[in-house]
């Protein structure tokens, strides 16, 4: 059985030993079922991982033993580095986004308030979103076997999300567009860019106002043929097609 690999922060490693806690104990205690002198790998994100053995098996935490430390290339993130511009969605649709997003490979998670957004984030719990969002990427990271964890990053409008994007290739999926599918543009780009961003709407779709803000920051509004997908659907679909053409699957 090969051995399992866990996203710790480096603060958890001290004296040669790794105190798990929370999500993670959870996940090595009661869903794997790991156990005393099983053997398994910790990776943090300075790229060290580190080999050990779990030798105590508390009610709320688990102590793995380090036996060995390397460094590891950052091989989970290759080029491109493709980030989802996410307009907010309603209900818990934004949580599959992005654990399939996680599974899919996404690098990070820029989200924003559209103008046709129905769930709104109101300021006094912008950190409180954040940090569980970033829960779920990194519960979804483990499940996958990802040695890194995506970002998650909030705006509030579109405006300062195509304002914040520095990638190579802009795309903006919008329904309205007639001229550029997103076949055609990605069969334009005989090599992967070294970044990719694409912006998604909301359940009513972009604002006309927003895919002039995109355009305006180098944004290619694209469209995907005769499909109109649900907003949950578009980022998963897009990143298996981005994978396939360029990364590995």
């Amino acid at each position: 059985m090969s051995v399992r690999r866990f996203m710790i922060h480096s603060r958890t490693v001290r004296d040669g030993f790794a105190t798990l806690e929370g999500d993670l104990y959870n996940h090595m205690v009661r869903v794997l079922r790991l156990g005393t002198n099983d053997v398994v790998q910790l990776a943090d994100e300075n790229n060290t991982v580190y080999s050990g053995t779990i030798d105590q098996l508390g009610k709320e935490c688990v102590r793995v033993e380090i036996t060995s430390t390397s460094q590891a290339a950052p091989t989970d993130s290759p080029e491109p580095r493709i980030t989802i511009c996410q307009a907010l969605p309603k209900g818990d649709k934004i949580d599959l986004i992005l654990q399939k997003g996680t599974e899919l490979g996404a690098a990070d998670f820029l989200l924003f308030g559209g103008r046709r957004s129905i769930a709104k984030v109101r300021e006094d719990q912008i950190n409180s979103k954040i940090e569980r969002w970033k829960r779920i990427t990194a519960e979804a990271a483990r499940q996958c076997g990802r040695s890194d964890i995506p970002g998650v990053a909030w705006r509030a409008t579109a405006v300062e999300a195509a304002r914040d994007s520095g990638q190579e290739l802009r795309l903006v999926l919008w329904e309205g567009e007639r001229e550029h599918s997103l076949k055609e543009v990605l069969s334009a780009e005989s090599a992967a860019p070294a970044s990719v961003v694409v912006a998604i709407g909301p359940e009513g779709g972009f604002d006309p106002l927003e895919i002039r803000h995109f355009t305006e920051q180098g944004y290619q509004p694209v469209s995907l043929g005769a499909r109109i997908l649900r907003t949950e659907t578009a980022s998963i679909a897009i990143l298996a097609v981005m994978q396939y053409r360029w990364g590995d699957m």
